[in-house]
């Protein structure tokens, strides 16, 4: 816990995983609702929804990934050059 409140592990990169699943669920959904219900039934449009949201929702995290695990090998880097030092 001591890591997590004093920012030496980061949190965001375990909740990404979480975040992942709900936009694709959340995805999903929409593309389903958008074929199947109200007046106007789009099956297509649907589709386009399910396959943009989830390719759309993966980019997204992965790119914010990358971005901690840049962050990882920055701190090796910075963890190795002190150990130099000293």
């Amino acid at each position: 816990m001591k890591d997590i409140f004093f920012f030496d592990s980061m949190l965001t990169p375990k909740i990404i995983t979480v975040v992942y699943w709900l936009l694709l669920a959340s995805a999903v959904f929409s593309g389903l609702a958008t074929m199947f219900a109200g007046y106007e039934k789009n099956f297509l449009g649907g589709l386009g929804i399910i396959l943009g949201g989830a390719i759309g929702a993966r980019i997204w995290c992965e790119l914010l990934i990358v971005l901690f695990k840049i962050h990882e090998n920055l701190q090796k880097i910075a963890n190795k050059s002190d150990v130099e030092k000293d």
